[in-house]
C-alpha cells in the first residue's frame, strides 16, 4: 500500500482505497455469504487458477476481510496482508510458509507462553528447530545461528517479562545472514511501532487485543512489509517466480488456503471499526499503565515492577526510541509469593480476573498458574517466569479508580488490626 501521507489517526478512519462499495455506505458492510456467483465458467477458471483476482470461497478470501486487510497493509505500510482466525493461527500459518524440515529459527526466549509452547513442542513434530536465546544480548543470537537458520523471532515487548528488543541491532544481524525477521507486534500496535523503520520484515498481531476494539472477536493478521529478498527462503522455492509477492502466494495458494483458519467476515466488521477508535484507546492505556507503574513502585507490598515506561527499567530509552514515546498498556510487578500473589488477585473489586490483554477492561492474572501452567519450573525460571508474579493489563477506565481498587487489596491483606490500626 501506498502512504497516502495522512496522519496515523486519518488512516485508521478512511484508508486511501478507491471506493468499492455499491451503496456508498460510510462503512464497508459485512458480506457473511459463503460463496459468490460468477457470469461464465470462463470467469471461474481464471479465479481459480489465479488469473483473475476475484472471490470465490469465503474461507478463501472475502470482501470485508479483504478491507480489514487492506487497513492493516496501510497501518503498516506494508505490501499486503491476510487475517486469521486468531494470533496463534497468524504466528503457525506465517512461520509454515518460509519454514520447512530441517530448518531452524532463533527465539526470544522471552515469549507469550503459547508462542513458547507452539515453538517447543509443535513445531518439532514437523521437524523445525527453534533455538531460544536472550534476545537482550546480540552476541548470543549471532552464535545460535548457522547454514539452516532461516528466521529470527521475536516480540515488540515480551509479555510478561518486559524484554524490549534492540531492532536496529537484530535487524543488521537478521540483513548480514539473509535472514528473515518476523515480530509480533501485539503489545505496541502499529500505532506505537512503525516496524519497517526499523528492519522488519513481516509483522504479527493478534488484532483480538488492541485493535479488534477491546477484545470484541478474535482474529490475527500477517503483513508482508514488502522488504524481504523472499529469493533467499528455500521454503518458498516454486513461489519464488512471484518475486517480491512469494511469501503472500504461497500463503493465499497453499499454507492459508489448506489450514482454513479464515478470519471470519464478522469479526473483520467489527476489528475494522475497533481501528476507528485504535488511537484513542492505546493512548489512554499506555498513560494509565506508566501512572500505576509509578504507583505500584512506591507500594511497600511490591517488591519490583516491570515496565519499560519507568526510568530506571534498563529498557526504557529504547522503547522510548522505538516506540512513538509510549510503552504499551501491560505490566508485571513481583509480590513475595504465589499466595500473596493469590490474595492480592482475590482481593480486587473493580479489576476483573481474566487473560487477555488490551481489553478496555484493566484485567489481572497470575502468569506461573495459568498461561505458563504447562511449563516444568526450570523453564519458567529461564523465562523470568516467577511464583510471585503478577501480569496486570490496563485499561481505559478512570485512573483514581484504578488506584483505589489496587490500594484496597492491598490493605485488604493486611491483617484486621492493622487495618483497624490503620
Amino acid at each position: 500500500m501506498k502512504d497516502s501521507g495522512l496522519k496515523f489517526e486519518t488512516r485508521a478512519l478512511h484508508g486511501n482505497e478507491a471506493r468499492k462499495e455499491s451503496h456508498n455506505a460510510l462503512r464497508f458492510p459485512e458480506y457473511s455469504g459463503v460463496a459468490f456467483d460468477f457470469a461464465k465458467a470462463e470467469d471461474m477458471e481464471l479465479a481459480f487458477t489465479h488469473r483473475k483476482p476475484a472471490h470465490t470461497y469465503s474461507r478463501i478470501t472475502n470482501p470485508t476481510v479483504e478491507h480489514f486487510e487492506k487497513k492493516l497493509a496501510l497501518l503498516e505500510q506494508g505490501s499486503a496482508a491476510v487475517a486469521l482466525s486468531s494470533g496463534m493461527a497468524a504466528l503457525t500459518t506465517a512461520l509454515l510458509a518460509v519454514l520447512k524440515r530441517g530448518d531452524n529459527l532463533v527465539a526470544s526466549k522471552y515469549l507469550f507462553g503459547n508462542t513458547y509452547s507452539l515453538l517447543k513442542n509443535t513445531l518439532t513434530e514437523f521437524g523445525i528447530e527453534t533455538r531460544f536465546v536472550d534476545i537482550k544480548e546480540c552476541d548470543k543470537i549471532a552464535e545460535a545461528i548457522d547454514g539452516e537458520t532461516r528466521l529470527i523471532l521475536v516480540e515488540t515487548i515480551s509479555n510478561p517479562q518486559m524484554v524490549v528488543p534492540d531492532f536496529a541491532k537484530i535487524a543488521a544481524l537478521a540483513a548480514e545472514h539473509n535472514l528473515i525477521l518476523m515480530v509480533d507486534g501485539t503489545v505496541t500496535t502499529p500505532f506505537l511501532f512503525a516496524a519497517k523503520e526499523f528492519g522488519v520484515h513481516v509483522v504479527i498481531h493478534s488484532t483480538t487485543k488492541f485493535i479488534s476494539g477491546g477484545a470484541t472477536s478474535v482474529g490475527g493478521i500477517i503483513v508482508d512489509l514488502g522488504t524481504c529478498d523472499w529469493s533467499k527462503c528455500p521454503a518458498l522455492g516454486k513461489y519464488h517466480r512471484y518475486g517480491q509477492s512469494a511469501f503472500m502466494a504461497r500463503l493465499r495458494m497453499e499454507v492459508h488456503r489448506n489450514f482454513g483458519a479464515c478470519m471470519s467476515p464478522q469479526s473483520a466488521y467489527l476489528q475494522t471499526l475497533g481501528l476507528e477508535t485504535l488511537v484513542l484507546r492505546v493512548r489512554t492505556s499506555c498513560d494509565n499503565a506508566l501512572a500505576l507503574a509509578k504507583y505500584l513502585r512506591a507500594r511497600p507490598e511490591v517488591r519490583d515492577v516491570t515496565y519499560p515506561g519507568l526510568g530506571e527499567s534498563p529498557f526504557h530509552d529504547l522503547a522510548q526510541r522505538q516506540y512513538n514515546g509510549r510503552f504499551g498498556g501491560v505490566l508485571s510487578f513481583e509480590l513475595e509469593n504465589k499466595k500473596e500473589a493469590f490474595r492480592f488477585i482475590n482481593s480486587l473489586r473493580l479489576i476483573r480476573r481474566a487473560t487477555n490483554i488490551n481489553d478496555n477492561k484493566t484485567l489481572v492474572i497470575h502468569p506461573a498458574s495459568t498461561i505458563f501452567a504447562d511449563c516444568s519450573p526450570e523453564e519458567k525460571a529461564g523465562m523470568n517466569v516467577s511464583e510471585g508474579l503478577v501480569r496486570l493489563s490496563v485499561g481505559i477506565e478512570h485512573l483514581e479508580d484504578l488506584v483505589s481498587d489496587i490500594g484496597q487489596a492491598f490493605q485488604t491483606q493486611q491483617p484486621d488490626h492493622e487495618i483497624n490500626e490503620g
